[in-house]
């Protein structure tokens, strides 16, 4: 039987799949720096993708690649604003006409960002924004793609880093899935736009009910009409890795000499579940990031729920 061929990140919670630590002999795991293109390379059956993408590829009539509401990657994003340690800034409603940058316009990430903006107020007409790499280490590329953007939207000039950019005033804020080398060491400076990130991004979830989805797994379309049964297969060993390594969190991974203080808190506030796997956990979430698309000029209309995820499958009951 040849195997499926899957690839994803280095995330916590699929390492325990990619290890061979979930038992099972159909699928093989390839482990990446970057996330892989599921509509570009020859031999990969599935993995991690874009979720902003997918809805997009959808939308355009392309089926070729489908979706399971696995999500790999999830985030609050006001954590993700940064700017100088001296800014007079403080909330997403003081960014309306405020020169903000970004690492890239259609990203899921930078969607749901920018609806931490809208939710305040704050739409796209009402700043300049710029698109460039956040340091000089990270490459050159198109960060906005062939889709029409207004005329405040425009790449950085001469490549500039937007940190550099930041620092001598040219940005009055940035937004970045990742901080920039030394954004967490005493007299850094540079700073979240929130003062206390944590207590806005909770606000937020009590506001919406749901912790922002970024990526998430799909397969080449072929797979599951080849494969009846792997989408609840796939849910199945999704899951399964997701509770191993919630299991060992609390013994064998510290990141913090806090981390049980940090699980306490978090489970206060989110319950033990929060990325829980299955269509019935994050279809408010879906139906949410389609709202922010369409709010922004990313979407036309709602796709039906059928045809975004035509499988819906729901972990196993021995599973929960």
């Amino acid at each position: 039987m040849n195997r499926i061929q899957l690839a994803t990140r280095n995330w916590d919670h699929v390492i325990p799949l990619a290890l061979g630590d979930v038992p099972q002999d159909r699928y093989a795991f390839e482990r990446r720096e970057i996330t892989p293109d599921l509509w570009s390379e020859p031999g990969l059956d599935g993995g991690e993708t874009s979720f902003s993408r997918y809805i997009r590829a959808r939308a355009a009539g392309d089926f070729s690649v489908t979706a399971l509401p696995v999500f790999i990657m999830r985030g609050f994003r006001h954590r993700c604003i940064i700017t100088r340690a001296e800014s007079p800034l403080e909330t997403a409603a003081d960014l309306r006409g405020a020169r903000i940058g970004l690492t890239g316009w259609v990203d899921t990430g930078n969607t749901w960002t920018r609806a931490v903006l809208r939710q305040a107020g704050v739409g796209i007409e009402d700043a300049d924004w710029r698109l460039g790499r956040l340091t000089a280490a990270h490459p050159i590329q198109d960060r906005i793609g062939a889709i029409a953007v207004p005329d405040n939207v425009q790449p950085c000039e001469d490549e500039e880093p937007m940190v550099d950019m930041l620092l001598r005033g040219a940005l009055d804020a940035v937004m970045t899935p990742f901080m920039p080398p030394g954004f967490y060491e005493p007299g850094s400076p540079l700073r979240t736009l929130f003062r206390d990130s944590r207590a806005a991004e909770e606000e937020y979830y009590r506001s919406t009910g749901y912790v922002p989805g970024i990526h998430l797994l799909a397969v080449q379309t072929r797979v599951l009409e080849e494969n009846p049964g792997a989408a609840q297969e796939l849910v199945d060993l999704f899951e399964s890795s997701r509770i191993l390594s919630d299991s060992r969190r609390g013994k064998l991974q510290d990141v913090t000499p806090w981390q049980n203080e940090a699980l306490a808190e978090t489970t206060r506030v989110f319950g033990s579940n929060w990325m829980a796997t299955g269509w019935k956990h994050n279809q408010l979430m879906i139906s949410g990031l389609q709202t922010e698309m369409i709010a922004q000029g990313l979407l036309a209309s709602q796709l039906a729920d059928d045809d975004l995820f035509p499988f819906k499958p729901e972990p196993s009951e021995v599973l929960s």
